[in-house]
């Protein structure tokens, strides 16, 4: 694979892929390409089990690379072209079937901050800081986002206003699932990493499938969609063998069957 912004890292199941564009790991429209060809690569690797998403240095994203945003006099088209590789960027991440895990190892601004939450698991350096900072430089976006993990007054005034807050209070706040030293995000993440890519790989992609859909479900349709694939797990030879092994005590031998 010919990545030029990305680093990608593939070993026992956990891909890691590292945002490399110095000095602020910026996202321009290579990013976005290769970010949508590496997640789109995911879905189908069967060595592939969950994956690690960060940023190179002490940055994980500074948001969007404004220089390549089009202007409104440019070529028809030029920005539904751009708008829709931003979109199509973060889905490709939402859309992976495998369980995708943040290593917010530094600031996370704007797109940077929308590309974490377009992942299943977020944790975060102590040296993190996160804002929609989009409103100081004349534009507005993030909003749908803000709204879907703030309560209503936080998102407003960061949508507003473009305020920062830190690691650490998005820990308090129970967003992120820990704000570390520097030099312990990635053992931490790896550790997770590793435990999710130690289940059955069809029930982990049923899970995954399960979290996107039920989340704009009603309840009732959600719990029945959930027994559905319950079912259909039930008859694939990875559980039958997960419940051998948790009667003979031993670990499981998945064959992704």
């Amino acid at each position: 694979m010919d990545l030029q912004t990305l680093e990608l890292d593939i070993s026992n199941g956990v891909a890691t892929v590292t945002l490399n564009r110095p000095p602020h790991n910026a996202q321009n429209a290579q990013m976005r390409s290769e970010i949508i060809q590496v997640f789109d690569y995911f879905t189908d690797a069967p060595d592939v089990k969950v994956a690690v998403i960060t940023g190179k240095g002490k940055i994980f994203c500074a948001g969007a690379d404004l220089s390549e945003r089009p202007g409104l006099n440019d070529k028809p088209g030029a920005y539904w072209h751009h708008n829709r590789l931003v979109r199509e960027a973060g889905n490709s991440i939402i859309e992976c079937s495998k369980p995708v895990i943040a290593a917010v190892n530094g600031p996370a601004m704007g797109a940077g901050f929308g590309l974490m939450t377009q992942c299943d698991i977020w944790v975060a350096s102590n040296t993190a800081i996160f804002s929609m900072p989009e409103i100081n430089v004349g534009l507005a976006g993030g909003t749908a986002m803000l709204q879907s993990i703030f309560g209503k007054s936080r998102a407003r005034r960061m949508f507003f206003t473009g305020m920062k807050i830190d690691a650490d209070e998005m820990y308090r706040l129970g967003l992120i699932e820990a704000s570390l030293p520097p030099e312990e995000l990635m053992p931490y993440v790896m550790e997770i990493a590793n435990d999710i890519a130690s289940k059955a790989p069809i029930a982990l992609s049923y899970a995954k499938q399960a979290a996107q859909v039920t989340a704009v479900m009603p309840r009732r349709e959600g719990y029945r969609f959930e027994q559905n694939m319950t079912v259909a797990l039930g008859k694939t030879e990875d559980t039958k063998e997960a419940l051998l092994a948790f009667k003979e005590k031993r670990k499981p031998v998945y064959k992704g069957r």
